[in-house]
């Protein structure tokens, strides 16, 4: 009896501990970590964006710099959880602004009605964000970024109030979705071919009539399994390991980013795909740099490439990052820094 009530005891005692630990990492506080210097910004902190609460984090070694506004992809992928360890090069020239959009990480509210969500939403938000940033910095423009689906809103923000923005850059520029597939398509297809696996050629070919369409989409494990996702970085682990251990996110935080990338993707991406971007944006009345990852398989090259050639702009200039998929400015990190000063000094 007495054994039982020991091992009962410490089962108990154990299960405590467990909850202990748990509600620790769901409750932790978040921070970003400090940057040296008299001048150098690093704060993590909540604002109120016509009507809601978003989440912006903002590092650099001197708040003077120029303001570099990143706006994340997904749709619902914060960029928050990851980006601060690739971007300590930027952050010595640039003062970086991530924030997690309307109903995304930090950013998602389980109270909140996301039923009536937009891009054209996103667009306003991001547009009132950028005139708080450069009234807090006394800086008469930003600096816009866009990765991912996050060039849908940052180009339709540009188009829309170019006078805000000194620049435009789209990084991983989504185009018509459906080209883009197509273009991956016909890429696993080849390399199917060349391996001499017949039989995966045959199967993607079916594929063809239904992504043509805009009826399905390529499946994520075969564009990672392919390199087209990443491939100088592990982005899963980087997620992982973000929304785990990352100061700026708790576990609470993962589950609300979780909860918001449910309420999101899907509408967002049916909204582009309705809504190719090449067919609403086709002049911007400010500079615009692309920049691509030779081996993405999400936004493809060809797609990118036939956009902008589309694109009408006092300025133009496409990048290409030889070693990289979707995440160029993760995975070339510091030459993504490089060359973001090339840009910037080509503007002065």
């Amino acid at each position: 009896m007495k054994s039982k009530r020991k091992r009962s005891t410490i089962f108990k005692g154990g299960m405590l501990v467990f909850a202990m630990a748990a509600a620790g990492a769901l409750l932790r506080p978040t921070w970003t970590p400090g940057i040296a210097g008299p001048e150098s910004i690093s704060e993590l902190k909540s604002v109120n964006i016509n009507g809601t609460e978003q989440e912006i984090l903002i590092r650099g070694t001197d708040r003077r710099n120029p303001i570099l506004l990143m706006v994340h992809g997904g749709p619902g992928s914060s960029l928050i959880p990851i980006a601060r360890p690739y971007q300590s090069e930027l952050e010595k020239s640039f003062t970086i602004v991530d924030y997690d959009q309307r109903g995304t990480g930090k950013s998602y509210h389980p109270l909140e009605d996301y039923s009536d969500l937009t891009t054209n939403q996103l667009v306003a938000d991001l547009l009132t964000l950028t005139d708080m940033l450069t009234r807090e910095f006394g800086q008469p423009k930003v600096l816009l970024a866009g990765h991912s689906f996050g060039t849908y809103i940052g180009m339709k923000a540009a188009a829309a109030a170019p006078d805000k923005f000194y620049a435009y850059i789209g990084i991983s520029q989504i185009s018509d979705l459906v080209r883009s597939d197509m273009d991956s398509l016909a890429y696993l297809i080849g390399q199917a071919e060349q391996d001499g696996d017949e039989s995966e050629a045959a199967r993607l070919r079916t594929l063809a009539k239904a992504i043509s369409k805009g009826k399905t989409e390529l499946s994520m494990s075969l564009i990672r399994n392919a390199g087209g996702a990443a491939r100088q970085i592990d982005d899963q682990l980087d997620y992982a390991e973000g929304f785990l251990w990352s100061p700026e996110y708790n576990l609470l935080d993962g589950v609300r980013a979780y909860l918001g990338h449910r309420v999101s993707n899907r509408r967002l991406l049916d909204e582009a795909a309705a809504h190719p971007l090449p067919d609403l944006v086709k002049q911007v009345k400010l500079p615009v740099f692309f920049a691509m990852g030779q081996h993405d398989l999400i936004t493809s090259v060809p797609a990118a490439l036939h956009y902008f050639n589309q694109l009408k702009a006092p300025r133009k200039v496409f990048m290409v990052f030889k070693k990289s998929a979707h995440y160029p400015q993760l995975e070339e990190n510091v030459r993504f820094a490089e060359w973001m000063n090339e840009v910037w000094a080509s503007l002065r």
